[in-house]
């Protein structure tokens, strides 16, 4: 997570171009705190929920006001030495948004990484994968787009607001695979997620090989229910994906061997315990299970040079 200071709040509603209490209103905090974040500038750092939410708001910024923040943090730091300006930039360097669903992506290079519980070297040409699982949100716009069934739990067919940052559930692999098609991308091969889970390592988790169930959605949390998907920084992979472990379990395209019309599940969600998540195990769903711990998110095949 990014350590914000009162001054690169200020600097990210400039380039944003929104006022006090249109800023507030994104950050969810008074427009009287707001002015006292940015009174007293570098001085003050903020607090972690705070912190979550920038994070939150800057990537999904629009990239002209992505690349406005970044030239106002290069001003800076053409004039202050300050390492936090370096983080902040160099965090986005991999990411692209997506010009259908204006999701966030990020390039997993071309290469070989180990893959299963023996680490066996397995070569990938390189992709782009959704930082976050598809959100709710997300899943509108496909739905108002082609008039596609909405997922049962939307009251009257429309998204609800509180759960619009939460992975979408109640969507079969067919549900998943039309989404993934209208957004010209495809579902994951396990062998895309699990590298973009692993790292090129061979991590038995994430954020590496303890088992902390801090890190994630899991049963040990005793939520009970979904999260937002950009809540457990702590847990992002190597490749800066979140939500890899818990939450939703995540549909692939890779077909299961225990019997026809079923694919294969990656990732556990928040009814699994911990030791379920272990990334290379294998779980399979029928294509027509609809159910509220299973969602997905999408890949697309990196063009020659990287993102593009």
């Amino acid at each position: 997570m990014t350590r914000w200071t009162g001054r690169e709040a200020r600097l990210l509603r400039l380039a944003l171009r929104k006022t006090n209490k249109q800023f507030a209103a994104m950050v969810g905090i008074s427009t009287r705190q707001l002015t006292t974040w940015e009174q007293r500038g570098e001085t003050l750092f903020l607090h972690t929920a705070n912190q979550l939410a920038l994070d939150t708001i800057l990537s999904r910024a629009d990239p002209a006001s992505q690349e406005r923040f970044a030239t106002l943090l290069t001003e800076r730091a053409a004039v202050e030495a300050d390492a936090r300006v370096e983080e902040l930039l160099s965090s986005r360097a991999h990411t692209v948004r997506h010009p259908v669903d204006n999701t966030l992506m990020v390039l997993v290079e071309e290469g070989v990484y180990l893959s299963g519980p023996d680490n066996r070297s397995v070569w990938l040409d390189g992709y782009l994968i959704d930082v976050y699982p598809t959100t709710n949100r997300d899943y509108a716009q496909f739905v108002k787009a082609t008039g596609h069934p909405p997922p049962q739990h939307w009251p009257g067919g429309r998204c609800p607001t509180a759960l619009a940052d939460h992975p979408v559930v109640w969507v079969s692999w067919h549900d998943a695979n039309a989404y993934a098609h209208w957004a010209g991308k495809e579902l994951p091969s396990s062998a895309q997620w699990e590298k973009a889970a692993r790292g090129t390592k061979g991590r038995v988790f994430p954020w590496g090989d303890a088992a902390t169930a801090a890190k994630c959605n899991t049963a040990e949390a005793e939520i009970g229910a979904t999260t937002p998907v950009s809540r457990y920084q702590s847990g992002v992979s190597p490749h800066g994906c979140y939500d890899m472990i818990g939450n939703v379990w995540e549909r692939c395209s890779t077909q299961a061997t225990d019997g026809p019309d079923r694919y294969e599940l990656k990732g556990s969600a928040f009814t699994s315990p911990l030791q379920r998540s272990i990334l290379w195990l294998r779980n399979a769903a029928n294509a027509g299970m609809r159910d509220n711990d299973t969602g997905f998110r999408c890949v697309k095949q990196a063009q020659a040079g990287g993102i593009t």
